[in-house]
């Protein structure tokens, strides 16, 4: 039976390491405000006069990626890209990465799911696989969201937050009858609350898609109703968790690890109070990234199985809830 694994992982950062003391410079905040409201230390920022996309920082943790599974580039089959700050209006950054990746023909899909958006991916990768369209999927989760952030004052409870970076991972077919690889997924999404996290402008909506008016408003920088997010995610991720745990015929004792999305680390202590857990079952590294959003889940797997708090047998869950509003669960077996 073909049970979809992955065979490779890779992330890659900018090297501008931003602490919370140098945010200072360009607001008026302070390191014990910022930790005391979401667990961050440091984010990493590609450089403030730009000339860096995400397909750029993509492609590093792709080439690691492919070169720790013991692929050549030819031999992916399909790209799917996550990512909600691309480097072009359109066409999409998976088509952008190809190129960088040396390919020609190689189809690119690009998602829009944001904090969920490797939840999304690896579902679609499964899918794909299981179908027999596709063998070898590179999936990359990559964000350059220190470009659309307000650096100041008036911007800081979204600037203090969000992070650059990228992961990827390899993911491709096994034929076995182990109980390995995806054993179950549940994906939601409820667009009824979307404009509670969402940046309007530039928008297809308004005309012109951005001007003067708009952009002295603020309204080209993205907004979040946060207690509103904090609820939806304190609710919604413990009632996926146990979802996918029926689905998969498991309970939480069968898990080894849970890799949440880094949105806050008030959210992940939250649900480790729901669910009843230790701390140690969460992996948490938001504060040394701050929400790197797409490439969250994919750089702390990377980071993860490179400290080898997760690797062959062991069983993860992968959870998140972001923009949209969309949130699910994955459950993952390493094969042994």
């Amino acid at each position: 039976m073909k049970k979809t694994v992955i065979t490779g992982t890779g992330r890659f950062l900018p090297n501008w390491r931003v602490t919370n003391q140098e945010l200072t410079k360009f607001m008026d905040t302070s390191d014990e405000w910022i930790r005391q409201r979401t667990g961050i230390k440091q984010r990493y920022w590609t450089p403030l006069e730009g000339g860096v996309g995400a397909s750029d920082l993509g492609v590093e943790s792709a080439k690691i990626a492919v070169d720790r599974a013991g692929w050549k580039p030819e031999d992916i089959d399909l790209i799917i890209f996550a990512t909600l700050s691309p480097d072009l209006f359109f066409p999409g950054s998976g088509c952008l990465l190809q190129h960088k990746m040396g390919l020609k023909n190689t189809p690119a899909l690009d998602i829009r799911q944001q904090c969920t958006g490797f939840l999304y991916g690896l579902e679609l990768a499964d899918a794909y696989i299981k179908s027999g369209l596709a063998k070898k999927i590179l999936f990359v989760g990559a964000e350059v969201q220190s470009a659309i952030l307000d650096i100041s004052t008036r911007g800081r409870n979204m600037a203090v937050i969000f992070g650059d970076g990228a992961g990827a991972a390899c993911i491709e077919g096994l034929d076995t009858d182990e109980q390995v690889g995806i054993l179950g997924s549940a994906l939601h999404s409820d667009g009824e609350t979307a404009e509670s996290l969402m940046m309007e402008a530039p928008s297809c909506r308004l005309k012109p898609p951005i001007d003067n008016k708009l952009m002295e408003q603020g309204r080209h920088f993205p907004s979040m109703n946060g207690k509103l997010i904090f609820k939806k995610a304190v609710q919604l991720l413990p009632k996926v968790t146990n979802e996918v745990l029926e689905k998969a015929g498991l309970v939480l004792e069968d898990i080894d690890l849970i890799i949440p999305h880094q949105a806050n680390i008030r959210i992940n202590q939250a649900y480790a109070r729901a669910m009843n857990l230790a701390e140690d079952k969460i992996y948490h590294n938001i504060q040394d990234y701050g929400n790197t959003t797409a490439a969250s889940i994919p750089l702390a797997l990377d980071e993860a199985i490179e400290k080898n708090q997760v690797g062959k047998g062991k069983t993860v869950l992968f959870l998140g809830l972001g923009a949209g509003i969309t949130w699910g669960a994955v459950i993952y077996r390493f094969p042994e």
